[in-house]
């Protein structure tokens, strides 16, 4: 553990002194995530990883000299922009949100962002947007906005990966028609045939059909030695899914974040055995901590994005106490500076130690849940579990 740097005596006063002068007694906290839509069997998790960490700065009462904590959820639904802006601007300037966990899916995630968070400036911490076009190089974002897990263009690479380690070297692809959808099936086409595979088809699919016979019909024709499903395991994920079985066109698949969870293996059980997949995942170690802090609240702590959840709450309570502050515009510098090193090193349970130093002067590297490492601004490093399927079960099958 890196040495604690601290403050010299005069900083310590006027940190002191800051923290006297003052601050509002409730700090509230967006939520903006699809509790109805096609990650829906996901985002129950993630709200209530999130709430946790909002709930143990809360029981700390070091957050500014006492803040309680107040989340405000808001449906983000995943998919309708209008919707998912009207509720950032509801939490924003009815509301008076200081922060917000989300959005998830990148599409609402970047119409939050260009619609309310910049011209509000508000900050914006996702845990789970991973679509490239996120990235700051690519997104003017001011410094707003900040996300917990990696971008697709890093999990285009894994997959890649994880696909020629089993010797899969020809596949098709569907991918659910947006900006998640298809930035990552264009991040991965083009690491997959660098490494010498073969994409037979890329094409798009819509979610909400009762039948996708027609889709699945074009990439039975293409052909593959697996069928790469980037799409959302409570829509048109499953649907193609379905098809591809009960037609015999696949019967085995590569699963990517938005596919993985309880519910991929409750609608398909034995019938996937033999497929692979992976999604944004903290070490085993980081994991079982986790699970063991979160068990009581979060009915499946490693869900995916869960764990993210919980950093990118814990993120914005600790760059506000860094700045001593928690208006925006004072804290969103500090993010980066909480979440890497120098500093104490600061794991998921432990956010009441990280205020403390913070408020004595001191610095902070946190780890969090998921061994929080930010590479740039909007830029996650990011950690992956490579799954498997057997007897139908989902198991571990490596780490990226």
């Amino acid at each position: 553990m890196k040495k604690l740097l601290l403050a010299s005596a005069a900083t310590a006063l006027v940190a002191g002194a800051a923290y006297a002068d003052g601050h509002a007694k409730e700090v509230k906290l967006g939520i903006i995530l699809g509790f109805t839509g096609p990650i829906e069997s996901l985002t129950p998790h993630m709200g209530n990883a999130a709430e946790l960490a909002m709930a143990e700065v809360t029981e700390s009462g070091l957050l500014l000299d006492g803040a309680t904590v107040t989340p405000v959820r808001g449906d983000s639904t995943c998919v309708d922009a209008a919707a998912a802006t009207a509720v950032a601007e509801r939490q924003i300037t009815g509301d008076g949100v200081k922060g917000i966990v989300g959005g998830d899916c990148s599409g609402v995630t970047g119409a939050i962002l260009n619609n309310v968070a910049l011209a509000n400036g508000v900050v914006m911490i996702s845990p789970s947007a991973t679509s490239p076009a996120l990235s700051h190089n690519n997104n003017e974002d001011e410094g707003l906005f900040f996300r917990t897990a990696p971008s697709d263009a890093r999990q285009g690479v894994v997959m890649t990966e994880v696909l020629m380690d089993l010797g899969i070297k020809s596949v098709a692809v569907t991918y659910t028609n947006n900006d998640y959808g298809k930035g990552l099936a264009d991040s991965f086409q083009a690491a997959y045939e660098a490494a010498g595979g073969s994409v037979t088809i890329n094409a798009a699919h819509e979610d909400g059909k009762a039948d996708y016979s027609a889709e699945v019909g074009a990439l039975a024709s293409a052909g593959g030695d697996r069928l790469v499903v980037a799409g959302y395991v409570d829509q048109g994920g499953s649907g193609i899914v379905r098809s591809a079985l009960d037609s015999g066109a696949f019967d085995t698949f590569h699963f990517p974040d938005g596919m993985i969870s309880a519910k991929l293996v409750e609608n398909f059980g034995a019938e996937i055995d033999g497929s692979s997949g992976q999604h944004p995942s903290p070490s085993d170690e980081l994991a079982a901590a986790f699970t063991e802090l979160a068990s009581a609240t979060v009915e499946q702590p490693t869900s995916p994005f869960a764990p993210e959840s919980y950093d990118a709450a814990a993120l914005i309570m600790l760059a506000m106490q860094a700045a001593g502050s928690m208006e925006p515009g004072d804290y969103k510098e500090k993010v980066m500076e909480v979440a890497n090193a120098p500093g104490e090193k600061i794991q998921a349970g432990e956010l009441a130690k990280a205020l403390q130093i913070l408020k004595d002067g001191g610095d902070i590297d946190y780890v969090g849940a998921t061994d929080v490492e930010l590479i740039g601004p909007g830029e996650a490093a990011g950690n992956y579990r490579v799954v498997g399927f057997e007897g139908g079960e989902e198991v571990t099958a490596g780490r990226k």
